[in-house]
């Protein structure tokens, strides 16, 4: 799949930013709409705005970083003094705030930009919590290329640590807009740096995909599970957790 940038459709929400594609080729991202997608959904702007969250998570350098971006972000030029004089001179802590604050307020080309600074800091660790968030703004404001960017970086990853809970958010987030190769690709990935699927992540993935139009091969996943929990998978009829449980629409 190519990212390159091409004309400009009706539906573009922003000026395109250079991303870093896999095995380190240039391409251009425009943020916008992917018809054929559920749950896409876009507010305007006088909706989607959201107080900043002050308080111990924010620092007043951050919340000033925050109101600055979104103040210069459709002028690219001014966006980059911005951005130079306000976001690359941060600390990691409040770089961070920056970036989950964009996201909170559903922020996504600022966001972007962020995250590429942030992965180019020499403290950058990856961690796949701070891609499930991601990848779950991005598809809830129907930015689905950029989610297969996000995505190719991911695997690119190498340093990533077996974080379960991460992993089930992401597979949760792929699974909840009908992404189901993506989430396949994410349920391997995990295997392969280590982190186990439990319980939760086999109903993520085997429920929510059977209950998708997207047509998966989950043979190798129910093996799986039923070499973990037993053959006859009666767990996955089991009552999730509220809070890692699956919603699709």
């Amino acid at each position: 799949m190519s990212f390159l940038a091409t004309t400009p459709s009706p539906t573009i929400l922003s000026p395109p930013y250079t991303l870093l594609g896999s095995g380190g080729k240039v391409s251009y991202l425009r943020l916008g709409r992917v018809e054929g997608y559920r749950r896409v959904t876009m507010r305007g702007g006088s909706e989607n705005r959201k107080p900043l969250q002050k308080g111990r998570n924010l620092s007043i350098e951050a919340i000033q970083a925050v109101q600055s971006l979104k103040r210069a972000k459709k002028d690219l030029q001014q966006l980059d003094r911005v951005y130079d004089s306000k976001i690359r001179r941060l600390l990691k802590f409040d770089m961070m705030a920056v970036l989950r604050e964009l996201l909170r307020q559903n922020e996504c080309s600022l966001a972007l930009k962020v995250f590429e600074d942030v992965r180019k800091e020499d403290w950058y660790k990856p961690q796949i919590s701070l891609y499930a968030d991601i990848v779950s703004v991005l598809a809830s404001n129907g930015l689905f290329e950029p989610v297969q960017i996000i995505h190719s970086y991911l695997k690119a990853e190498t340093d990533l640590a077996p974080e379960i809970e991460g992993f089930n958010n992401l597979l949760k987030a792929l699974v909840s807009y009908n992404l189901g190769e993506l989430a396949m690709e994410s349920y391997y990935l995990m295997k392969k740096v280590g982190c186990e699927p439990d319980k939760t992540s086999f109903r993520i993935v085997i429920k929510g995909l059977e209950s998708t139009t997207e047509s998966v091969d989950l043979r190798t996943v129910k093996k799986d599970a039923q070499e973990l929990y037993g053959e006859s998978l009666e767990f996955l009829e089991e009552e999730d957790d509220p809070a890692t449980g699956i919603s699709t629409h």
